[in-house]
């Protein structure tokens, strides 16, 4: 690449951005071949950069809210009785009372379930409104920190606040249903053990008949609501969870002005199916490996952010349990003195392409980070290793 800023060897097609550059056929590091930092310039192709409108389209596709479920738990009431005077009668009376009781508060639960699930989805639409216009500004390219997408991303930023408490309140509201159930089970046992006392007539066993049957529906009925506010909860609690992370790398399009796309987590995430709990261990010698990326700090102010994010969300999309191997390098060119002035310059550089890219939803457990001296290297640079 011709340009002053930074290069990488490339192997196969050449996808070249400002200052920073990403080869396909590197998605799979070769174990030979010679260091990028040595290789001999090449001119490059015009940049080939994802279309704006494709990464702000994939963004919203990963960030759609989960279905609610959309049961109405209404109880069918409680069959009236007569008294018969006998101590069965009293307790069947008893009970009916109690299941009338029981039966109005899951009234109560489901005006509950039905508020919160509207509740979620307004904020939701709102939130989605916000962060849409956002990313539409941010396609079409801004200045670095607008402040106007700064407060609408302080608004979004409440939306989700609220959808959390949506879904906090949810959340108690299981439990609160999971007494229910607990009284529920109390009543039918009671209802079995009344046939057993002795003295009752048989207005009174038919009587209990109806109340057992009863019993049974309103617990059906509390099972099914347990199990759909249980679904909600989970669903609502890893949507959130994954719109924090997309509105973290939000945060950092905002300060550079330009779009990148969903978490890097969430990426992952999505192409495996499972969670990020792996470590990364002891970074691997790099010697005669190729660098999914090479960043030259050359210039102030190198933008390498939207290539770097690029590069690794494509290899997550291929290999979700990819490791990383971040590798500070400095030039040896200048005596001791000036080299350990640049290894200082190259760690911080590194650090600062680490802060990066934990912005961009990547664990920190996935990146291992170590520094080295190259004498082909003209300038200090920052090496991104698949491992």
């Amino acid at each position: 690449m011709v340009s002053t800023g930074l290069r990488t060897l490339l192997v196969g097609a050449l996808l070249a951005l400002p200052a920073c550059s990403f080869s396909e056929d590197s998605l799979w590091p070769s174990l030979t071949g010679e260091d990028p930092a040595g290789a001999p310039e090449t001119a490059a192709k015009p940049a080939a950069q994802p279309a704006p409108a494709a990464a702000a389209q994939s963004a919203a596709a990963q960030t759609t809210q989960p279905a609610l479920g959309d049961g109405n738990f209404q109880p069918t009431g409680v069959t009236p009785g007569q008294a018969t005077g006998t101590f069965v009668g009293k307790k069947v009376i008893e009970l009916r009372a109690e299941l009338q009781r029981l039966q109005g508060q899951i009234s109560q639960h489901n005006s509950q379930l039905q508020k919160l699930r509207g509740g979620l989805v307004a904020n939701s639409q709102r939130y989605h409104g916000t962060i849409a216009a956002v990313n539409a500004r941010l396609q079409v390219g801004t200045t670095p920190g607008n402040p106007i997408l700064v407060q609408q991303f302080r608004s979004a930023q409440g939306d989700l606040d609220r959808l959390a408490q949506d879904v906090a309140s949810m959340n108690g509201l299981a439990g609160n249903v999971g007494n229910s159930s607990t009284m529920s089970s109390f009543l039918s046992e009671s209802a079995k053990a009344a046939f057993a006392v002795s003295g009752a007539i048989d207005e009174d066993h038919r009587q209990l008949a109806i109340l057992e049957d009863e019993v049974n529906r309103t617990d059906v009925l509390i099972d099914r609501l347990l199990k759909e506010v249980s679904n909600d909860v989970r669903r609502q609690t890893n949507y959130v969870s994954t719109e924090r992370a997309n509105l973290n790398l939000l945060s950092t399009g905002i300060k550079s002005g330009e779009i990148y796309g969903g978490s890097l987590m969430n990426i992952a995430m999505a192409n495996s199916g499972t969670g990020m709990g792996i470590s990364a261990g002891a970074p691997l010698n790099t010697a005669g490996r190729r660098p999914l990326v090479v960043i030259r700090f050359d210039r102030a102010n190198v933008p390498y952010q939207q290539a770097l994010y690029n590069a690794v969300s494509r290899v997550l999309e291929k290999r979700p349990d990819a490791v990383f191997d971040l590798v500070a390098v400095a030039p040896t060119s200048g005596g001791q003195a000036r080299v350990a002035l640049n290894s200082n310059k190259a760690r911080r550089h590194s650090e600062n392409v680490l802060r990066s890219l934990i912005e961009m939803g990547l664990p920190p457990a996935r990146i291992a980070v170590s520094a080295k001296t190259a004498a082909q290297a003209r300038s200090n640079e920052v090496h991104l290793y698949l491992r």
